[in-house]
C-alpha cells in the first residue's frame, strides 16, 4: 500500500510540477510549420508591464494551458522592446528607438498594434498561414485562457 501512495505521489509531482511551457522563435516557427502546421500564439509583452508579469507568473504557469499549448499551437514569447533584428515570413523586422534606451520593435508593432495603439499585454493569433486572425490586449487569467484556447483548437 505504501508503494502504491508513493508511486501516486511520484507521478502527481512528475506530472504537474515539472511540464514547461515551449517557447519558440519566430524562425523556428517557420520552419516548424513546414513539418507541421499549427497556429502560432505571440505572448507580446514588456519587462515594465505588470499585467504582462502576472500573466508569465500565472496563466503561463498553468498545468494544463501549459499541456494544451505545448500540444496545439507554437507559442512565441516576444518581448517588444527586443533588440536583435528577427526573420518571420520572409522579412526582417528591426527593433526602433524613439529616444533614449526606449523603443519598441516592429514585428510587435505589426503583429500588437490594434486601434493603432499598441496596449500591452497583446496575445495575437496566426493560422497556418501566418496571417493574424486574433488579437486580444488585456490580461487574461488561466481560466478564460483556457477557454480561448479550446476555441481556436476548433
Amino acid at each position: 500500500m505504501k508503494k502504491l501512495i508513493l508511486m501516486i505521489f511520484f507521478s502527481a509531482i512528475t506530472s504537474t510540477g515539472f511540464g514547461q511551457l515551449k517557447s519558440h522563435s519566430f524562425e523556428e516557427v517557420d520552419s516548424l510549420q513546414y513539418i507541421q502546421k499549427k497556429k502560432i500564439i505571440v505572448f507580446i509583452h514588456t519587462d515594465w508591464c505588470q499585467f504582462c508579469q502576472r500573466m508569465k507568473n500565472t496563466t503561463f504557469k498553468n498545468q494544463e494551458i501549459i499541456e494544451k499549448l505545448n500540444a496545439d499551437f507554437y507559442f512565441i514569447d516576444l518581448n517588444a522592446e527586443e533588440k536583435r533584428d528577427i526573420a518571420f515570413n520572409n522579412q526582417i523586422f528591426k527593433y526602433k528607438p524613439s529616444g533614449n534606451n526606449v523603443g519598441v520593435h516592429e514585428l510587435a508593432l505589426q503583429l500588437g498594434t490594434i486601434h493603432n495603439q499598441i496596449v500591452y499585454p497583446v496575445l495575437c493569433v496566426l493560422n497556418e498561414k501566418r496571417e493574424i486572425i486574433l488579437q486580444y490586449s488585456n490580461y487574461l487569467n488561466p481560466k478564460d485562457f483556457k477557454l480561448l484556447l479550446e476555441k481556436l483548437k476548433e
